[in-house]
């Protein structure tokens, strides 16, 4: 017996669970669920069977068949990390009942009171399961090793509506009956309920379950795509046009990598609490409400999440440990995609940023470089602290060497057969390197697989990126030191990434009176683009201008996305005016703290643990 990933219970020894049939009671009253899962293994199995839970009160366990109880018993120690084991014990049987019900604090769940909509008349839920916060909705092998193939039912407030990534059946009447155990027949029954049926018919890793409830509108803007978001005209209008292009996306892609396996892509604004800037969940992908800048240039977001559809979703690591498998083959497909649908020099200045942020993660890294390769060893070490632009981007390095080496050409044909042979399995990094050397005969002789894959750092035929826009920006930046500022006339073209680049690349001891000026000339703050707002307080932080408090403290309090809660707490802890801006943090953060997502949460927490 032993684990076969990290951050999961899952044994072994035990057979994996191949479908799950849900049953969910939403309580918005009390922010929990009530539910029941039935778990399908892929064989009988006799002795302990280990699942995965978090916050999760266990009230039955029964034989799926005969519905008579199985021995069952959670953990009493709870692992930080991990949660707590519950083990069942089996006697040749493939398949359980468990009834279960959530906790408030469940660290997948948001739970927003209808003030903290956009309405605000009706409450709103939505999930977020990567990395391993599967566990804390219900009962699992929550590893990515286990793809299952699952049904639910949602019951929910007649008024409200759901969505999940799943293929979605009917919206009707509750059915007598048909709550079995997961709460009482006259709760499941009662007046002003409806029940929402979906089905997800491909085989997925458990991080990528996900639903959504709240009062729900939605545009067309293509064959395969509807923009779902809270229904407020405004907000579904301007996503529709921000992302009116996702058909041509969807069809480039499949050019590149294949056919589009998954049906739909739909999207899902959601509020600004979401900490990511999107979830590749199948058939509908997750959006923070901070990619929609007015330009179209937040369909990059969206070009990273479809991507997914290949790599991350299609052929997914088989566990944290390999997630570069997931990013960095996405983040390649993804600037493949802008570079066709954008420009070259678009997925130029991608890569540019990109850069710029790995050799800041392998920095910050700098005490711990076990995190700065693309396969490190993850034991005892929560996925959501160690979360950093190393597997993205490094990865992308990775892939992008072996494409010069190999020619575009031959690359993309090894692309199409790497997909088309792995298609809806979970595979490791030796998986992926023997698959790559049978396929491309003599590369371990031209590129070093080991020191690419298992090295810290960053190796030396890592390559920055040629191009003409890039490199005038880079110049700018650095001369922004000796009080050059951008004229008028250079700034003319810039989008929300031509700014951001540039900021990210001004040398962080420039006075503050300086970026005081470039403020007043240029008015960043007031930029619609969160990426170049966030970028400009970060300077102005480093810079100790003490003037943009009030804008770092309002950007905090209005956004959840942890890309920029991240580095805006760990400027203020780490600031130039320390105690000051210390005391700022921890304020602002017991002050917004109920409005983000529990795992955000958990991130920023942790950085003021750290300084505080």
């Amino acid at each position: 017996m032993a684990p076969i990933d990290p951050h999961s219970y899952t044994d072994s020894s035990n057979p994996l669970t191949n479908h799950i049939s849900l049953s969910l009671y939403f309580n918005f009253s009390s922010s929990t669920i009530n539910g029941s899962s039935q778990l399908t293994l892929s064989s009988p199995h006799t002795g302990p069977l280990l699942l995965d839970t978090r916050s999760l009160t266990i009230t039955s366990v029964l034989d799926s068949k005969t519905l008579t109880p199985i021995p069952f018993e959670l953990s009493p120690v709870i692992d930080p990390i991990k949660g707590q084991t519950l083990t069942v014990t089996l006697s040749n049987q493939s398949s359980i009942l468990v009834s279960f019900v959530t906790s408030p604090c469940s660290s997948a769940l948001q739970w927003l009171s209808p003030p903290q909509t956009f309405n605000k008349s009706l409450p709103f839920v939505y999930t977020q399961c990567q990395a391993i916060h599967a566990r804390s909705i219900c009962p699992c092998q929550d590893t990515p090793a286990a793809r299952i193939c699952y049904s639910a039912r949602l019951n929910v407030p007649r008024e409200l509506s759901a969505v999940m990534a799943a293929k979605h059946v009917e919206r009707r009447s509750p059915v007598a009956g048909e709550a079995g155990v997961a709460c009482d027949e006259a709760l499941w029954c009662a007046e002003g309920r409806v029940v929402e049926e979906f089905v997800m018919e491909q085989p997925i890793p458990p991080y990528l379950f996900a639903f959504a409830v709240g009062e729900l509108g939605f545009r067309e803007v293509g064959p395969r795509t509807r923009i779902y978001a809270e229904n407020v005209v405004s907000v579904l209008d301007v996503a529709a046009r921000e992302f009116a292009g996702t058909e041509e996306m969807i069809r480039q892609g499949e050019k590149l990598f294949g056919a589009y396996e998954w049906e739909r892509f739909d999207l899902l604004v959601l509020p600004p609490s979401f900490p990511y800037g999107g979830m590749e969940n199948p058939r509908m992908t997750f959006l923070t409400p901070t990619v929609i800048k007015g330009d179209a240039s937040g369909a990059q977001v969206v070009a990273h999440e479809l991507a997914h559809s290949w790599t991350g979703n299609l052929i997914t690591n088989k566990t944290n440990e390999d997630f570069w498998l997931n990013e960095g083959f996405t983040t390649y497909a993804e600037r493949r995609i802008v570079e066709v649908c954008q420009g070259e020099e678009r997925a130029a200045l991608n890569i540019g940023i990109g850069w710029k942020g790995l050799n800041e993660a392998i920095e910050k890294f700098k005490d711990n470089l076990e995190f700065t390769k693309l396969k490190n060893k993850q034991e005892g070490v929560d996925p959501d602290d160690i979360y950093s632009e190393v597997p993205y981007e490094k990865g992308f390095q990775f892939l992008w060497r072996i494409e010069r080496q190999t020619g575009r050409p031959a690359f993309d044909e090894f692309l199409k057969k790497y997909i088309s042979t792995f298609k809806f399995q979970s595979i490791d990094t030796e998986t992926f390197l023997n698959f790559l050397k049978a396929n491309i005969p003599g590369i371990e002789k031209e590129v070093d697989l080991v020191l690419w894959t298992e090295g810290t750092g960053l190796p030396s035929d890592a390559y920055e990126t040629e191009s003409s826009v890039y490199t005038k920006l880079v110049s700018l930046a650095k001369e922004f030191k000796v009080g050059r500022m951008p004229r008028e006339d250079e700034v003319a073209d810039w989008q929300g990434q031509e700014w951001e680049l540039y900021l990210e690349n001004v040398p962080r001891s420039v006075e503050a009176s300086q970026v005081a000026a470039l403020d007043a000339r240029y008015r960043l703050t007031e930029s619609k683009d969160y990426e170049v707002k966030v970028a400009f307080l970060q300077l102005a932080l480093s810079s100790g201008c003490r003037d943009y408090y009030s804008e770092v403290e309002k950007t905090l309090k209005e956004v959840g996305r942890m890309k920029y809660l991240r580095p805006l707490y760990t400027a203020l802890v780490q600031g130039v005016e320390k105690e000051e801006s210390k005391i700022l943090a921890k304020r602002v953060f017991a002050e917004a703290r109920e409005c983000y997502h529990p795992i955000a949460q958990g991130v920023v927490e942790s950085i003021l643990s750290k300084h505080i």
